[in-house]
This record gives C-alpha cells, structure tokens and sequence, in this order.
C-alpha cells in the first residue's frame, strides 16, 4: 500500500464526517441543495436588496474606479485597486471555472446556465460588504504591509458592537480553517490537475512524467516560491500580467467556438431560457436547475467566504466602500462571463439531453465541446488550465499567510516557514493522490462562510454607511 492510499484510508472517515455535515444536503423541488449554499445565496439576496441593487447601479462607478481614474498618490495601501482585482480574480478564476459549469449542464440541463448568472450577481453584492469591510478594518503593521479580511473585521468589527470575545472567537475560527483549507483547493487540488494536466498533453501513459507527478510539483513549488516569496507586490505583479492572459486566451477560444456555431446560438439561448423553467427530463425539473446552477455559483465565485476580502484589504484607497465596488466586478468576470461563455460553448456544440445521465461531465466535457468545432484546441486549453492553477495557488498562498500570521504573529520567520509549508503541499498535491485530506480542507474552507456571514449580517449597517459616505 502507497503512502497515499495509508493516508487516504486513515483521513477518508473523517473527511466523510466533516463534508457530510458543511455540505448537508437539503431536499428541495426534486434536486438536493447544500445548506451552506443556501446560506451563501441567502446572503447574496439579503445584501442585493439592503443596498439597493448595488450590483446593479455600481457596475459602471466599478468600472472607473478599476481604471485608476480616481488614484491619487500617496493613498495608504500597498497595491493598486486594479491589482487587488487581478489578485483575487486569481484565485477565483481557475479548473472549476471549466469543469463546473459542464457538471452544471450535464446534470441540470442547459437552464441551470441563467440561475447559475443569477447567484453570481447576487454574489458581487456580497462580494462589495466583505471586501468594504476588509479595507475598513485593515490593519498597518510595523513593517508597512497591510493586514486584513474576515478575522479583522470580525474581531474589530464585532468588538467595536459590544461583543469583543464573539469576534476574536470568530476570527480565530475563521483563520484556522482558511490556514487549513488553502492547502486543499488553493494548493494540492490545484497541483494535482496541473500535473495530470500536463501529463496528458505530454503522452498520457506514455509520458516521461507518468508516475513522476513528483518532478512536475517541484517545478510548480519553485515558481510558486519565485513568486510569493516577495508578498503581496510580488503576487500582484504577476497576477496583473497573467490574468488578463489567460482570460483573453479562454475567451477568445470560447468566442471563436461560439461564432463557427453560430447558427446554433439562437437555440442555445433558448434552450437555457426555457430549460430555467421546464428542464423536462432534468434533476427535478426547473426547480432542479435552480438549485444545481445556485451550488456552481457558489463554488465558482466563493462570494461569501471572504477570501477575496484579505486581497482587496491591501489596495490603495482612503475609501473603503470604493474597494467594494471594485470588488463587486469579480463574480461577474468569473460567473457571469466566463462560466456563461463555457455553457455557451458546450451548448452550441456537443450538448445533447442524453448526457443528463453524467456518463461524460466535467472537463472531459468542456474540452470535448471545444474540440468538436477547433481540434487543435486541446492543447492551448490546456495550457489556459495550468495558468488557471498555477494563478490560483500563488493568490490562494498569500490567503493562507495572512491568517496563519493572524494566529501566530507577523514576523519573517513566521512568513517563510509558511510558505515554505505551502511549497512543499504543492509538491505532495502534484506526486500523491490525497482525496481525502482534500476533501476535508474544501469542507474547511466553505465552513469558513458561516462566521463571515454570521459577521456580515451583524455589521450590515456599516457597510450601508460607507456606501452612503462614498460620493459618486
């Protein structure tokens, strides 16, 4: 028996005890929805309304702040608000992005597409409280860097209410299992598929690196290591280049599919228009689509976990709410277009209701939609997939920093045996198969949303006051 499989075995109960109670099911119109879904969307709802459709009506102040139109030198911050984006896009933005919108369509039909667009607009209203809140709570540590996201505004936030120890508690508990957590779907997930990735663009079986995912992980540690060895500037830096590098590679290739199908489109549409409401044949119908669509949302965006928050907290601005406009735009790049543009895709080519039985879902799906109409596309896509991973881990590394410091203090010795930490799960996640201990830490880091919510609801009111002081 390998390593792996000792480990698998020993963690496999508990990852099984812990997912099945985060991700408790709850029946509902014929499909199952999982509770803290339902609490994320929830939330996405609550905010949608209590400031009045700020997704909406702030979508072009986001814009213009994003452009750096308002900067003034000398802000206190340590990076542009444009790179706080690109920094937290990257860690949205990732594999999910094109095998979850496939496992969507195949098992809620093409209508889960328009709810899946819905729970991300309402996700960029809770995306604009976390990441206000997280500006507004930040903290300047002696060094000059910025230290911020949920467990500061949750003990700060909840201290300055009257109740100091509920949001230390809070804080804590959400900065243990964020520290936990990235090394699942921020690192070892994310190593794991680059390295099969890689594996099998390489020769499948008849690769070099078959059985040697060991080599690919310290190659992808070290230039992870490049990268977020210098902080925050250093992550940004890189994420600035390589979002928008990889968002025009993907989309421009789920463009020109689109456009060769183009005479499919109209009944694409309308098949994701109509399937919203009569999915026949679907996971429970219409109803089924809803909630399947709400559940890729929500993993795809992470709206409501405020993650994104410990990003936005080190972007250069005196106004807080002008960081949760900025913040707002991210579920609708990584939902709204992106997602949006893959179901699109899958729909205009290689969709067929027979495939509700699941016999071909997730990626295989989506690469094969592309394929049908741009066979030399397997490879950029694969490409476009390990920039998706590599962009996620080194956003999702500086995450986990922040919260482990949070614990344990800010210091260089705390930083680099962090990272060096991080590094080598990236190694263990490329060479060993750990489902387990992966599901465990993506169970940990979806926990993570229920004091950030509990947090959110309790400081509603602020959020509402600094959008009300924000002039524009």
């Amino acid at each position: 028996m390998g390593i792996d499989q000792l480990v698998d075995r020993m963690m496999r109960p508990v990852a099984n005890a812990v997912s099945g109670f985060i991700f408790y099911p709850i029946p509902l119109f014929g499909a199952e929805m999982p509770l803290i879904v339902l609490w994320l969307v929830a939330g996405g709802l609550f905010f949608t309304v209590y400031l009045r459709f700020i997704n909406v009506r702030g979508f072009a102040q986001a814009l213009r702040i994003v452009s750096g139109r308002y900067a003034q030198e000398g802000d206190p911050g340590e990076i542009s608000q444009f790179s706080a984006l690109a920094t937290a896009v990257s860690g949205t933005v990732g594999i999910g992005n094109m095998a979850g919108v496939a496992v969507a369509i195949s098992t809620g039909g093409p209508g889960a597409t328009l709810w899946l667009i819905v729970a991300g607009l309402l996700g960029m209203s809770s995306k604009f409280a976390e990441c206000t809140l997280g500006v507004l709570y930040r903290r300047r540590n002696s060094d000059g860097s910025v230290s911020g996201g949920p467990m500061h505004y949750l003990e700060r936030g909840l201290g300055e209410r009257g109740w100091p120890a509920v949001g230390r508690g809070l804080g804590l508990f959400y900065a243990a299992a964020m520290v936990f957590g990235c090394l699942g779907i921020g690192n070892m997930f994310q190593s794991n598929q680059a390295a099969a990735i890689f594996i099998d663009i390489t020769g499948a079986g008849a690769s070099v690196f078959a059985g040697r995912g060991w080599l690919i992980g310290l190659f992808l540690a070290a230039v992870v290591a490049l990268v977020i060895i210098g902080g925050i500037q250093s992550i940004a830096r890189t994420t600035v280049k390589l979002v928008p590098t990889m968002a025009v590679l993907y989309v421009a290739l789920a463009l020109l599919t689109i456009v060769l199908n183009a005479d499919r489109l109209p009944g694409a549409i309308a098949a994701i228009w109509n399937g919203a409401f009569t999915s026949a044949g679907m996971a429970g119908g219409g109803l089924g689509a809803l909630v399947i669509g709400f559940r890729r949302a929500v993993f795809s965006n992470e709206a409501g976990l405020g993650s994104a928050a410990i990003a936005h907290a080190t972007a250069r601005t005196p106004q807080p709410a002008s960081e949760g406009f900025v913040a707002l735009l991210e579920p609708f790049i990584d939902t709204v277009v992106i997602c949006t543009l893959s179901a699109l895709v899958i729909t205009t080519t290689v969709y067929d209701p027979a495939l509700a039985t699941g016999d071909i879902s997730g990626i295989e799906l989506t690469t094969r939609a592309f394929a049908s109409t741009l066979p030399w596309s397997p490879a950029p896509l694969a490409v476009a997939a390990i920039l998706f991973a590599f962009s996620t881990m080194i956003a999702w590394a500086y995450y986990g920093l922040k919260a482990f410091t949070y614990l344990a203090g800010e210091g260089r010795l705390q930083r680099l045996g962090f990272n060096a930490v991080f590094c080598g799960f990236v190694v263990v996640g490329a060479s060993l198969d750990l489902g387990a201990l992966i599901d465990l830490s993506d169970a940990l880091v979806f926990v993570i949303a229920i004091p950030n919510l509990i947090g959110l609801y309790v400081m509603a009111p602020i959020v509402r006051r600094e959008l009300e002081r924000y002039r524009w």
